[in-house]
């Protein structure tokens, strides 16, 4: 008896058991191989072609000069400074801001949906449309920072000309940009703490900022390590920023390339394919090892 009814549970293994499923996923499979298993592999092996001829499809050989050619170019080596400033400033910053901002939307305040919706605006807005707005508020005679700043006595500041006020400017404008999704990442990870937590600790005398050490930040340490991750990979591949704000430009007197603009410029403008592609290499294993490193603090840290 027992045999017949394990014979029957038994479900054939013929070729629609994996044909079906694989015809389901075939229109998938196909768009992930055209528009990202091609190109990676794509950009992989170009990176290693010599005096590689895009239009002609020609090349001498295979070797590293291209990485040696972009280690000995002063602007891939600015691009490499520019975009690590961009990111131990943006990040941490960002990742604060949005922490204290959820915090409070996720209380019952007064005006809540209002400024729920002034938070989120950003991410329902055209980056290049918010970047002329940026513009203009940075302007040296018309915007309304430097208006601000007259108002406390200071002198006006040339935010988009020079270049060592440049990159201050994108700095506070890739912080505002980050805020929204971060926000509403943080306000998910706050409304899965249990209220019971919030409650015993009232109960035994606990201050807000005890209570905000000891449960909302532990509690929330997957949320941040998450957080953290995905705002890294993001403003490492600052582009659309600097080409808002500088009109295609890598910066006032072109002083503030970044890696993904250098890969632009090399690809798009110079047609140095091979050169593009190495730097590509570069940030995507600068990127993964981050990324790995970041992973590997978070497990320490989750405290759940």
């Amino acid at each position: 008896m027992l045999k017949k009814k394990r014979k029957d549970r038994g479900y054939p293994l013929t070729p629609r058991t994996f044909g079906e499923p694989l015809l389901y996923l075939l229109p998938f499979l196909l768009i992930i191989s055209i528009f990202m298993i091609y190109p990676i592999v794509t950009i992989f092996s170009s990176a290693f072609f010599e005096n590689y001829d895009y239009l002609k499809g020609t090349f001498t050989g295979y070797g590293l000069d291209n990485f040696r050619q972009i280690f000995a170019d002063p602007t891939f080596l600015a691009s490499l400074r520019n975009t690590f400033f961009y990111v131990v400033t943006v990040v941490p910053i960002s990742t604060a801001l949005s922490l204290l901002i959820a915090v409070l939307l996720n209380q019952k305040i007064h005006f809540q949906a209002f400024f729920q919706f002034a938070y989120f605006l950003p991410m329902v807005t055209a980056l290049i449309a918010v970047g002329v707005v940026w513009k203009w508020m940075y302007h040296y005679d018309y915007g309304i920072i430097n208006f601000f700043l007259s108002c406390f006595g200071l002198e006006p500041v040339h935010w988009l000309e020079d270049p060592n006020v440049a990159p201050i400017a994108l700095t506070i404008y890739g912080i505002w940009n980050k805020l929204p999704f971060t926000i509403i990442l943080f306000l998910s990870g706050l409304q899965t703490i249990d209220e019971q937590y919030y409650t015993a600790a009232r109960v035994d005398g606990a201050k807000s900022g005890l209570i905000f050490r000891r449960i909302t930040l532990p509690m929330l340490s997957p949320t941040i390590a998450l957080v953290m991750i995905i705002n890294v990979i993001n403003t490492s591949k600052v582009f659309n920023e600097v080409f808002a704000l500088f009109n295609g430009k890598p910066g006032p007197a072109y002083s503030l390339y970044t890696m993904v603009f250098y890969i632009y410029e090399n690809f798009y403008n110079r047609w140095n394919v091979s050169i593009a592609c190495a730097a590509a290499i570069v940030l995507f294993l600068i990127v993964f090892a981050l990324t790995l490193l970041q992973m590997g603090v978070q497990k320490r840290w989750d405290y759940r």
